[in-house]
């Protein structure tokens, strides 16, 4: 049998194979449709959920920090620079600390994603058994784990390396990054300076 005599002997054959085709072609697009907004609603999720529990208490905190230390400092600088030099120690005190507070980013201190390290160990165990190499990813070091982290640790580690260009007395060895301890311990000497100038402060 031919193509026109199989195409002519049902009528119903033309029209099924185009509703056939078309069906395929929606559910294909409505298929890929589905798993790119899947993957959107949980990047949004996934967001939504780590700002409001880590990234902007963490900003909130820092940013309340050092706006007390430009208070702190405006209250303990004298409108007459010859007059009252006792509030001086406790000033240069407060400008160490802004400057600590300064030198603080946010990957020093926000707690690491204990999920998205889980995913990458699965991933990655399997590899690091198989090819039993020296050289395997520490499965213990998030920037091993996550290729978007490592570029941006080597970004912060190049920053901190141009921030020693030019100084004459640069440390020949990079000092260790703030951590969250170095951070609280901060906090305190900020209150204990405010409450000895007998500035009540109310932390929320």
């Amino acid at each position: 049998m031919d193509d026109e005599a199989f195409w002519s002997s049902d009528p119903n054959v033309l029209r099924d194979t185009e509703w056939d085709k078309i069906s395929s072609e929606f559910t294909n697009a409505g298929y890929r449709e589905g798993i790119t907004a899947g993957k959107e609603g949980a990047l949004q999720e996934g967001f939504d959920d780590g700002f409001a529990t880590v990234g902007a208490p963490i900003g909130r905190e820092l940013g309340i920090l050092r706006g007390l230390c430009s208070a702190l400092l405006a209250f303990l600088s004298p409108a007459d620079p010859s007059q009252s030099t006792s509030d001086a120690a406790l000033a240069n005190e407060v400008r160490e600390i802004a400057a600590a507070l300064v030198n603080v980013r946010f990957s020093d201190i926000a707690p690491p994603d204990l999920e998205a390290i889980a995913h990458a160990r699965e991933h990655l165990e399997p590899s690091n058994a198989m090819t039993q190499d020296e050289d395997a990813a520490d499965l213990t070091d998030p920037a091993k784990l996550n290729e978007e982290i490592k570029d941006k640790r080597d970004m912060e580690n190049l920053e901190d390396l141009m921030a020693q260009v030019g100084s004459s007395n640069a440390p020949s060895v990079a000092p260790a990054r703030p951590t969250t301890e170095d951070v609280t311990r901060l906090k305190a000497r900020l209150m204990s300076i405010a409450q000895g100038l007998g500035l009540p402060l109310q932390w929320s």
